[in-house]
C-alpha cells in the first residue's frame, strides 16, 4: 500500500476509534440497518460499511424488524423506481425521526452524486444526517463523527477520486463466498446510462492488491470470488503493469485454496479472445457470462452508443458457445429507448430467441437526467413500452424454462450457500443455476454433486449423488 493510501486508511481507524469511544457511552449497544438498492458494486460497498459499523461497536441488523437507531440508504440511480424507492423510505423514516430524536439517517451511493438530488433532499428532506457519494466511502466513520459532535448536517460529495481506498473493514454476506472489486468506473458513456458520471472514469486496482485481497478472504474461509468491475474487459487501462482482465483471472485461479471464480459484468464490445481462451481453459473459472445487449435493432444500438452491432453481438454469441457448449449466458435487455419502433423491437426478441438466454434482466427504458437520451425526440409512450415489455418476458421465460428442463437428469456441482424452508440447502452451480437440494447444514461452502430431478423456469430442483 502507497503512504497516501496508507494515510487515509489510518485517518479511517483514527475516526472508527473516536466513534467507538462515542457508542460505548451510550446506555444500550445502538443497532445500525443498511438498506441497499442496486447493483452488486453497492452491495459490495454496504459489506464495507457494515464492517466499520461493526468496529465502531453497533449492531447491525439484517432486517427492519427492530427501530434502528441508525439507518443508511447506500442509493442506485439507474432507474427511476430506485430513486422513488428511496424517497419513499425517507418518508417513513421521518416519522421515526420524530419518535426518536436520537436517529442518525445517512445516505450514500449513486444518487448522491447528483446536484439535483442532493438539492431535493436538503429541501425536502433536511432531517437528514450525513450524505456523501461513491468516491469517500472510507470517510464515513469521520464524517458521522463531525455530525455527532457539531448536530449539523453533513454533505461530502467528490466529483471524482483518484486514489482507490480498499483495505477497510468489511463483513461479508457469506461466509464462503465474497465480491472483490477489481476497478471502478465506466468509460463507455452509454447514452442511456448515468453511471459514468456517478461513478467516475474508468480506474483498476493494482493486480497485487487484488490477489492479496483474495488471498486473505480465502484464509478467511471463502473459496468462491466475484470480480467486480463496471466493464471488467477494460481491466489494467492506466496501470504502470502490463496486464488485463485474461491475465488477471490467470492469476487469481492460482490461488491455492479458491475453487471458483466469477466475474461481472462485460461488455459485448471488449469481450476478447483471450478472456473466452481463459473461461475455457481454467478449471476454477465458472462456465457463466453476463452479456448484457440492451437492445436487438443496430440502428438503436448506435443511438445508445454500444459499439457493436445486431449481427456482432450475435456472432460473439456464437463463438462463446462454440467454444463452451455448456455455457450459460444471461443479458439485460432494455425496452422503450427513444425512438424504438415495432421493427427494432422484433430485432431484440430475435436476438433473444437466437442466443436462447439462461436468464435476463428486463427493463423498460427509464428517463435519466443528464443523459444524452434524455434529450432525444420520439420518446416511446408508457402503454407502448409495457406491451412490448410483457411480450418481452413472455419470450425470455419461455426460453429460460427450456434452458431449464434440458438440465433434467444431469449432475451439476453445486456450492450450497443457505439453508432454505424446511432445512432445505440452497445453492449455485457451476452455470449460476439456482439448485435446491436436501443436505446437511456442514455443506455449506463445499462443492457437492447434484443430480437434477425437476426444472423450473428460475430454479432446479436435485438430489445429492
Amino acid at each position: 500500500m502507497d503512504n497516501t493510501k496508507k494515510r487515509e486508511v489510518d485517518v479511517t481507524n483514527y475516526y472508527i476509534e473516536k466513534m467507538a469511544a462515542i457508542v460505548a457511552k451510550t446506555p444500550a449497544i445502538p443497532k445500525a440497518l443498511i438498506v441497499t438498492h442496486g447493483c452488486q458494486m453497492n452491495a459490495r460497498d454496504s459489506e464495507k460499511l457494515r464492517g466499520m459499523l461493526v468496529e465502531m461497536g453497533y449492531e447491525v441488523l439484517d432486517k427492519d424488524t427492530e427501530n434502528p437507531d441508525l439507518v443508511i440508504f447506500n442509493t442506485c440511480c439507474v432507474r427511476e423506481n430506485a430513486e422513488n424507492k428511496l424517497y419513499g423510505n425517507l418518508g417513513e423514516f421521518k416519522i421515526k425521526k420524530r419518535e426518536n430524536r436520537n436517529l442518525k439517517i445517512v445516505l450514500c451511493g449513486c444518487m448522491m452524486q447528483q446536484d439535483i438530488v442532493v438539492d431535493k433532499i436538503m429541501q425536502s428532506y433536511n432531517y437528514v444526517d450525513v450524505i456523501f457519494g461513491t468516491h469517500n466511502i472510507y470517510r464515513f466513520p469521520e464524517l458521522l463523527h463531525s455530525n455527532y459532535i457539531t448536530g449539523s448536517n453533513i454533505i461530502d460529495i467528490w466529483k471524482d477520486a483518484e486514489e482507490i481506498v480498499e483495505d477497510l473493514p468489511s463483513i461479508r454476506e457469506f461466509p464462503h463466498k465474497a465480491s472483490v472489486n477489481i476497478m471502478y468506473g465506466c468509460d463507455n458513456f452509454c447514452t442511456f446510462c448515468i453511471v459514468p458520471y456517478v461513478r467516475g472514469r474508468e480506474r483498476s486496482r493494482a493486480p497485487e492488491d487484488i490477489l492479496n485481497e483474495i488471498r486473505a478472504q480465502v484464509a478467511d474461509g471463502v473459496s468462491e470470488i466475484t470480480l467486480l468491475g463496471q466493464n471488467v474487459d477494460s481491466y489494467g487501462k492506466g496501470l504502470e503493469t502490463e496486464i488485463n482482465f485474461a491475465k488477471l483471472l490467470h492469476m487469481v485461479s492460482e490461488i491455492d485454496g479458491l475453487h471458483r471464480i466469477r466475474f461481472t459484468s462485460n461488455h459485448p464490445k471488449d469481450v476478447s479472445d483471450d478472456v473466452i481462451q481463459a473461461m475455457c481453459n481454467l478449471d476454477k473459472v465458472c462456465k457463466h457470462l453476463h452479456l448484457p445487449f440492451q437492445a436487438g435493432s443496430t440502428r438503436v444500438l448506435n443511438a445508445m452508443n454500444r459499439g457493436y452491432t445486431k449481427e456482432e453481438y450475435l456472432d460473439l454469441v456464437a463463438r462463446i458457445k462454440v467454444a463452451m457448449p455448456q455455457i450459460a449466458i444471461t443479458t439485460d435487455i432494455m425496452v422503450g429507448f427513444p425512438s424504438e419502433t415495432e421493427e427494432d423491437f422484433e430485432d431484440t426478441l430475435d436476438v433473444v430467441r437466437k442466443a436462447r438466454f439462461a436468464g435476463a434482466f428486463t427493463f423498460m427504458y427509464s428517463r435519466r437526467q443528464g443523459t444524452v437520451a434524455d434529450t432525444m425526440p420520439d420518446h416511446v409512450p408508457q402503454d407502448v413500452m409495457k406491451q412490448r415489455f410483457n411480450r418481452l418476458l413472455t419470450e425470455v421465460n419461455r426460453i429460460a424454462h427450456e434452458v431449464s428442463i434440458a438440465k433434467q437428469g444431469k449432475i451439476l456441482q453445486v456450492m450450497p450457500e443457505v439453508v432454505g424452508k424446511n432445512g432445505i440447502l440452497n445453492g449455485r452451480a457451476d452455470d449460476n443455476s439456482l439448485v435446491h437440494f436436501v443436505g446437511d447444514v456442514d455443506l455449506l461452502g463445499t462443492l457437492v454433486d447434484v443430480k437434477i430431478t425437476e426444472a423450473r423456469t428460475f430454479y432446479l430442483n436435485g438430489e445429492i449423488v
